[in-house]
């Protein structure tokens, strides 16, 4: 199968894309991992050309792939602290061979945020506060964290300079600095498009 027909048949529904992992990860793909329409509508609006996006906790790569295949001139990143789901990312990613898209198995507070332009987040620290949406227990959660991610996400970002473009997804309005313009939402207000003043 040529790579634009995978692709094409990939992004048509989530049970098509999911196809790519194995089936205790395709189990998880309704919590935890971004719905292709989400993941296309939130590219459109962060894909600008020669920038550099990052997406916050990406699990297996669903936004990063989805986004890279239909926006090929902008660098999608992803940070995951689990190897396991960085080491999906990174199968899935070759499967289609995108140039644009790479991951990076570390933690979030570690990174070097000078190195991108614009962010995706969804809300990738809710398992430390609510046990029962755990993807597994390879790290540690807890309401510390939860707390510790949340400010200093909320730092960095507030950090950023104007017009830095964010979008979240089931992610609370206190967690985005005041500074950040809500320019449009949709999917009953859980997506959210933010430039920063």
């Amino acid at each position: 199968m040529e790579t634009d027909t995978l692709n094409l048949y990939l992004f048509r529904k989530d049970a098509s894309f999911d196809y790519l992992y194995p089936d205790h990860i395709k189990e998880l793909s309704q919590m935890h991992w971004t719905p292709v329409d989400i993941a296309k509508k939130a590219a459109f609006f962060l894909a600008i050309p020669n920038a550099r996006v990052l997406d916050i906790g990406s699990g297996v790569g669903k936004f990063c792939i989805t986004a890279g295949a239909h926006f090929p001139d902008t660098q999608f990143i992803g940070i995951e602290q689990r190897k396991e789901l960085c080491t999906y990312a990174e199968v899935a990613k070759d499967e289609i061979s995108l140039d644009n898209v790479s991951f990076i198995h570390g933690n979030l507070t570690d990174l070097d945020y000078d190195d991108y332009d614009h962010f995706y987040f969804y809300n990738s620290f809710y398992e430390n506060i609510e046990p029962g949406s755990r993807i597994d227990y390879a790290v540690r959660t807890s309401f510390e964290l939860y707390e510790r991610y949340t400010r200093f996400v909320y730092a960095m970002l507030g950090a950023k300079k104007s017009g830095t473009r964010l979008v979240t997804y089931h992610a609370r309005d206190t967690q985005i600095p005041p500074s950040y313009n809500l320019v449009d939402n949709n999917y009953n207000k859980l997506l959210k498009m933010w430039i920063k003043k």
